[in-house]
């Protein structure tokens, strides 16, 4: 399924690293400072019209406010500003390798900032000029999809919870549950830079 922000992650199911998974939320704390965690929902600017992640972090917090200066600025001007646009995917490349870290897909610590990682996002600027009504409405637009994914991210969580007692157990991580882990971190980016008002596609209702 083609869509303009991407999420490949190379697979790591055996041989997994017991020890870091143990104590894989405890590491993670820097990043989820930073970036924020797998919340369960997400969180709206006061107006309405924009969002990051439910635990967005400090650097997510900036993204916020600069999405709504975006919305000002699309609306009024048909422009998103490159600047903005250049720390929001920073920001996402950023968290969707924390996510990953933090929710066992991967054991390499994730680098603060960018570097090589197995987990990388990518974005492909949006059609110009922009589309001024989904974006006014964003925020509504965007609401069938925080709906189910509070539902799917409730059970990536207790998958998440089976499969790090399935690593320290075997050192393996269960293919379906992996699968599925890595289908709902595309699904919750997606929506994620939508939100953001990275892209104007309405994101799919889909693990793929």
């Amino acid at each position: 399924m083609s869509y303009p922000v991407s999420v490949e992650v190379e697979p790591t199911l055996t041989n997994r690293n017991r020890l870091t998974t143990a104590f894989r939320l405890i590491l993670a704390i820097p990043h989820l400072i930073l970036v924020g965690g797998a919340g369960i929902g997400f969180s709206y600017s006061g107006d309405g019209e924009t969002s990051a992640g439910a635990e967005g972090g400090l650097l997510g917090a900036v993204v916020v406010i600069l999405a709504i200066v975006s919305w000002f600025t699309i609306l009024f001007a048909g422009t998103h500003l490159l600047g903005i646009r250049q720390l929001t995917s920073f920001y996402l490349r950023w968290r969707v390798r924390a996510l990953a870290y933090l929710m066992l897909l991967v054991d390499a610590y994730p680098p603060f900032g960018d570097a090589p990682y197995p987990v990388t996002l990518d974005a492909a600027a949006p059609v110009e000029p922009r589309h001024r009504l989904t974006v006014a409405f964003r925020i509504f637009l965007a609401l069938p999809h925080i709906f189910v994914l509070f539902f799917v991210l409730v059970a990536w969580h207790i998958t998440t919870f089976i499969a790090w007692v399935a690593i320290l157990v075997t050192g393996n991580y269960p293919k379906a549950l992996y699968d599925f882990g890595v289908g709902v971190l595309r699904w919750r980016l997606r929506v994620d830079a939508y939100l953001l008002l990275l892209v104007d596609d309405y994101p799919p209702f889909s693990l793929e």
